[in-house]
Parts: C-alpha cells; sequence; structure tokens
C-alpha cells in the first residue's frame, strides 16, 4: 500500500500547464510524409510521436505515463505552428468518429502485438494489387510496429532505474501474447497511453473484469498474485488517468464491469469486486465506472457497488441489461454482441472493438415547446428560428398543439441532422484516415480498409441526445391542465405571459409550477415522457450516418441542460427565461416531491427500449443511507424493482446538501470533494457556479 500512496504523491507533483512535444513530434512526422498519402504520413506521425522520452514513476507497478512528452522548453509559437500542420491533416471532437471508441483489447491480449503483425502480413498477400489496400495496410504496420518499439522503450527505461519487474513484462510482451495477470494488464494500459497521446478523449478500458478474468484466474490459482496485489495493480493504472488533466482536459475513461457475458451467462467475478475497491482506493473523479446490472446480478455484487458510490464518488453509474441488450438489438447487431456491449464516454452504449468511434450532439426539444407556441420565433429575440406553425389563436384543443410541437420537432431534428452531417463530411473519409486505431476494430486488417472507409464490422452510429425530458412532460401537461382542463387561461395569454417571463404574473407562475409534474407517478404527466421518448426515437430513425450506420436517441445532457436554458424564453411548467432545463432524463429539480418510489415509477415509464445510446437519471441520496447496511439494502431493493419495471440507467450522488452549500462558499475546505455531474464524476469546486448549483438542486432522498 505504501508504493501506491507514494506513486500519487508523484503523479500529484506533475507541475500543471507545461507544453508538451506532442505537436512538435507529430508535425516532424508529418513532413517526412508530406508527399506521400495520407494514410502513411499519419501513420508516421504516429511513430515520430511515439518516440519522445520515457518516464516511469519511482513507485509505480505499471509503466505508462505522459510526464515524458511535457517538454518545459518548447516555445509557444513553434508549438502553434506545428499544430497548424496537424490541423490540416484533420481535427477531432465529437462529430468526427475520432474519440469516444472502446478497443478489441481481448484480440490483442490473445493473439500479442507480434500475432496481429502477422495478420497485416497475411492480410497483404491477400490484397496483393490492390493499392488502397496494401496503403492502408503497410500504414498500420508502421503503426503497429511503433507501438511494439514504444513498448520495448519502455523495457529499456524500466531497465535504466532498476524496475527489474516492469523491464522483464515489457520486453515479454512486445514479443509475446502476455500470460500474466500483470503482463496483460501492461500491454493493455500502454496501448491506452498510446491512443491518449494521439491525442484521442473518452477512449474506454471496456470490458476489464472480463477480458483480463483468464489472467486473474490463472494466476490466483498458481498463488502468484492475490486480490490485494490486483487491487495495487488496478489502482496504479487508473490513478494515472488523472494525468491526461496536464493535456489541457479530464478524460472521460470509461471503465464496465460485470453484466451478461455473451453466452448469456452472469458475468459478475472477483475481479468485478477488485475494480471496484481500486477505484475506491483512487478516491479520483475519474475511471468514469458503469456497473452492468442483471436480473440474476449477486445481491453482494450490487451492495459492494452502492459502498463505493456512498464514498461519495458518484460511480459506479448503473445499467439495466433488459434494456440496453434489447435496444441494441434493434439495430442489427448481433445477440452475443449486444450482450458484450460496454459504455464509451459518459454512457453511450457501444459495441466493443466492431465499429467506428462514436459521434453525439445535443437536441433541444424543450425549445420546440417555444416555437410551437409563437410560430416559429424565440421568446427572447423574436427571430425566426423554427418553422412556421398556426399562431395560437388558432389552436384550440391539446391534439392540435401537439401537431404544431411535432412540426417543429422534425424541424429541429433536420437542422441538427444537416449541421451534424456537413460537420461529419467534412473530415473525408480517404483524407482523414486512423491506421493506429484500425488495428483494434474487427476487420480492418482482414478487410485492408480503414475503420471509418468499411474495415469496421459495424458501421457507425451516432447518438442524438434529447435534451429535457422533465421539462418537456411537465410543459406538456402544464398547458393540457392550465389551459384545456382548467381553463385558467387561454393559449394566447399563456404565450404572452411567457414572453414576458411571467413579469407582473407571478400569481400565474405558481399555478403552473403547482400542476401535474413528471417523477411523481402522475399520469397526468408521465404520459408525455413516455410519448417524448417514442416521438424522438421515430425522428431520428429516419436518418442515417455517412456510412450507412443508425442514429440513436439518447435522454442525456451532460451539463448542457444549463446552455441549453440560455437559449430558451419561459416555459409552461413554471420556469423563468435562461433557467436550467431538466436534467437530461430526471424530474426536473425540487419537482419530484412524492418520494424515491413515486420517482422510480415514473422514470421506468418511457420504453427505453428504443433509446440505443442510453440514458441518465441523476439522483441524490443522504449519506447516511449508505452507513447503514439495513438502508443499503431497502435501496438496493428499490433499484432492483426500478431496473425490472424498465429503468435503463441510475447514478447516485451521496454528498449532503449542506457539504455541497458550505464548498461552494469555502472551496478551500474542499479540495477532493468529487461529486457526479451528469454521465461523470468531478471535483465539485472545479465546476462552474452554475452547475454547482444546478447539482446543489437535486432533490434529496432521506
Amino acid at each position: 500500500m505504501e508504493y501506491f500512496v507514494a506513486l500519487k504523491q508523484e503523479v500529484d507533483a506533475m507541475p500543471e500547464g507545461q507544453p508538451n512535444m506532442r505537436t512538435l513530434l507529430m508535425a516532424k512526422g508529418y513532413r517526412k510524409g508530406y508527399d506521400l498519402p495520407v494514410t502513411t504520413a499519419r501513420a508516421l506521425a504516429f511513430k515520430e510521436l511515439l518516440s519522445f522520452p520515457k518516464h516511469i514513476y519511482k513507485n509505480d507497478l505499471i509503466a505508462g505515463s505522459l510526464r515524458g512528452i511535457f517538454a518545459p522548453q518548447a516555445e509557444q509559437a513553434q508549438l502553434d505552428y506545428c499544430q497548424g500542420i496537424i490541423n490540416s491533416y484533420g481535427s477531432n471532437y465529437f462529430v468526427t468518429n475520432a474519440d469516444h471508441f472502446a478497443p478489441d483489447y481481448e484480440r490483442l491480449l490473445i493473439s500479442g502485438v507480434p500475432g496481429m503483425l502477422e495478420e497485416i502480413e497475411l492480410s497483404l498477400i491477400k490484397h496483393q494489387g490492390e493499392q488502397k489496400k496494401e496503403i492502408n495496410l503497410t500504414a498500420m504496420r508502421t503503426c503497429l510496429t511503433a507501438f511494439k518499439d514504444y513498448i520495448l522503450d519502455y523495457a529499456r527505461a524500466a531497465r535504466e532505474n532498476g524496475q527489474m519487474q516492469i523491464a522483464e513484462n515489457c520486453s515479454f510482451i512486445a514479443s509475446n501474447p502476455p500470460q500474466s495477470f500483470n503482463q496483460a494488464l501492461q500491454l493493455v494500459w500502454l496501448l491506452h497511453s498510446a491512443f491518449v497521446l494521439e491525442g484521442r478523449y473518452a477512449m474506454a478500458l471496456g470490458r476489464i473484469d472480463q477480458y483480463l478474468y483468464p489472467y486473474f484466474e490463472r494466476d490466483i490459482a498458481s498463488g502468484s498474485l492475490n486480490e490485494q496485489k490486483a487491487v495495487l495493480l488496478l489502482a496504479s493504472v487508473f490513478y494515472k488517468i488523472k494525468e491526461c488533466r496536464y493535456f489541457g482536459a479530464d478524460d472521460v475513461v470509461n471503465i464496465c464491469i460485470a453484466g451478461l457475458r455473451p453466452d448469456g451467462s452472469g458475468g459478475v467475478n472477483r475481479l468485478s469486486h477488485c475494480v471496484l475497491e481500486a477505484v475506491k482506493l483512487c478516491n479520483i473523479p475519474g475511471p468514469n465506472l458503469s456497473a452492468r446490472i442483471y436480473p440474476e446480478i449477486p445481491d453482494d455484487f450490487l451492495d459492494h457497488c452502492l459502498q463505493v458510490i456512498g464514498t461519495g464518488l458518484g460511480y459506479p453509474a448503473l445499467m439495466n441489461d433488459e434494456i440496453n441488450i434489447p435496444a441494441l438489438q434493434r439495430y442489427g447487431y448481433a445477440l452475443e454482441d449486444c450482450r458484450n456491449y460496454c459504455m464509451v464516454g459518459c454512457i453511450e452504449n457501444f459495441i466493443p472493438g466492431k465499429q467506428p468511434p462514436w459521434t453525439d450532439g445535443r437536441y433541444n426539444a424543450p425549445r420546440c415547446i417555444e416555437f410551437a407556441l409563437n410560430q416559429g420565433r424565440s421568446f427572447q429575440n423574436g427571430i425566426q428560428y423554427g418553422t412556421e406553425t398556426p399562431p395560437a389563436e388558432e389552436i384550440k384543443d391539446m391534439n392540435a398543439f401537439m401537431e404544431a410541437l411535432k412540426t417543429q420537432m422534425k424541424f429541429a431534428a433536420s437542422e441538427y441532422m444537416m449541421r451534424f452531417l456537413t460537420e461529419n463530411n467534412r473530415y473525408n473519409r480517404d483524407n482523414y484516415t486512423q491506421p493506429f486505431l484500425s488495428c483494434f476494430c474487427y476487420d480492418c486488417i482482414g478487410r485492408g480498409l480503414d475503420i471509418n472507409q468499411g474495415g469496421a464490422f459495424y458501421p457507425s452510429a451516432h447518438g442524438a441526445a434529447c435534451m429535457g425530458v422533465g421539462t418537456v412532460a411537465d410543459s406538456l401537461a402544464a398547458i393540457e391542465w392550465a389551459v384545456f382542463d382548467k381553463k385558467l387561461l387561454s393559449l394566447p395569454q399563456l404565450r404572452d405571459a411567457l414572453k414576458g417571463n411571467f413579469q407582473n404574473n407571478e400569481n400565474l407562475r405558481l399555478q403552473l409550477l403547482s400542476a401535474p409534474k413528471y417523477g411523481n407517478n402522475l399520469e397526468y404527466a408521465d404520459k408525455y415522457a413516455r410519448w417524448y421518448v417514442i416521438f424522438t426515437s421515430e425522428l431520428f430513425s429516419r436518418y442515417h450516418t455517412p456510412d450507412g450506420g443508425a442514429v440513436y436517441t439518447a435522454m442525456a445532457a451532460n451539463v448542457q441542460n444549463i446552455n441549453a436554458g440560455w437559449e430558451i424564453g419561459a416555459t409552461p411548467d413554471g420556469r423563468k427565461s435562461g433557467e436550467p432545463i431538466s436534467d437530461a432524463a430526471s424530474p426536473m429539480h425540487g419537482m419530484d416531491k412524492n418520494g424515491p418510489t413515486a420517482v422510480i415509477n415514473s422514470i421506468s415509464k418511457p420504453d427505453y427500449t428504443l433509446v440505443g445510446t442510453g440514458s441518465v437519471i441523476n439522483q441524490k441520496y443522504s449519506p447516511d443511507i449508505f452507513a447503514s447496511d439495513n438502508k443499503r439494502a431497502k435501496l438496493l431493493a428499490l433499484i432492483k424493482t426500478y431496473f425490472k419495471k424498465g429503468g435503463q440507467e441510475l447514478q447516485i450522488n451521496s454528498v449532503s446538501r449542506e457539504i455541497l452549500a458550505d464548498a461552494m462558499e469555502h472551496p478551500e475546505k474542499y479540495p477532493s470533494l468529487v461529486v457526479r455531474v451528469s454521465g461523470f464524476s468531478a471535483y465539485y469546486i472545479t465546476l462552474g457556479r452554475d452547475v454547482q448549483e444546478d447539482i446543489l438542486k437535486r432533490t434529496e432522498h432521506l
């Protein structure tokens, strides 16, 4: 344990704000290939990138650190110039099929680097004379050979440091498939670190307790490994995820544990528990741990998850196999692949090693309610952002209003897809190739094609994150209740009150706030959440990605519910102009007043098998619940009931309102306070004030 404490101190001592050599090295590689095919130039840039000086922490158990790439002597002007060279070869963010990916780690472990190089040689023979495929395969070989040299560099660095166990492991896995748990974890981590160095984010470690378990089981049986040592090895890897902040942002590295195996049997094992202990030992916002829950999941495992959540980390997020597997099957994936899904980024469902990187975006449906009330115009500035629909004076019943809303939502969806496809197509698949990533996606090597040129077994997928389930449901319920049922006012009067942001109309706002609300097991409001999930699925299922893949929906928002609220005037649920909309698929903060059982009854009513990406449900429970075996058992039963009723996902904060409020006023007292934000956790005091307030306002269940 003292080694891990010392390792944490070493990682935390790394100074922030230093320039790094990534841009210099990659630009150097691109220059070498300036008159060669783009794929070849990318491979040369990657090879040059991995040549940086290797650093191994003195107290490390697993090699692989970003620290060696930082160069205090580099000049910013030179870095900016080199970044321009790199950008000319394409960029990467949420719409470019570059990030949000889970590699085929299992194949790497079984074949080893030499085995994969042999596969490339065989594919070159198979595709002899096919120039494009030969270029792709040769570039993959260059990248994989560079990765082998990268491993050997760490072996040399470890030997020079006198870290002989690391040196022996790295030397072995450079030329052989790993034979031990230590070696397998070492190879996985070095691959992940190479992806991070390449500039990729949200690269998932996938189902780590499944693909590492054969090595764990064998070593435990032989006596060469015990669970305590396994936890320390895992923790030494997980803690170094924190290094990514020195690249300018914390990374979202999703790790998935438990869940069904491809053959349908339960996947919880002793290593699943070790992963939980390792993240608890690290006590940092990352990795972004997800636990897949299935009907026969052992209670002791789910209780272990709750104990870790109760430390305040806010993870693991809990995912329902009974919903996610059928949701993925809708899109034509084989059943065994659906059972093998993991998460990338925050909560996005993904078939590891068989589809290109994920893309996503945000769809602001609550704004369409404003447009349906105001003929497509903004309440805030009068600009026509939506399409033309009848004025409020001509809308005589709820059905007519729903037709206007559907028209606005269809128009908004077409605008959303036009923007996504325009941006996605900017990075032409012939020019924006990814030879190293392609090595770890089946069947790029066999087909001789890049991951984004048809090499992947399945086409790409895009997730349209449909925000504000609670705001939509509450607003539609308020219109039906106040205008067409109770007849408290006319629809034009409601429109005018919203335009004026309830100025001199506070009594009306209070009446609207008292209308039936989603999250209280009231069908009056819940039916609109159910409708929203169905209609958005119908909207986006009409579209496809450029390579023919599916467009899924997500009921998620990250923290964009705050930004989305800035764009929207007052809404019929009583929300004022500019305030945040509801968080993802959760009820609006403070509106779920009938307790946690009512909440789960409401939020499990929509058919989430229509939501292929995933959803986010944030709940907050008193820390006292997690400290009591009896109370924790009741929460466990509630969660199992929620999933049995059809809930898709659940993530829990266990930090009291009093502590959150005090941390806002006295941040210096809480440097290590971790909270669940949306699909990720973060240090509370590093969040913006608006995000802190949004978390503070969540209903706390006692």
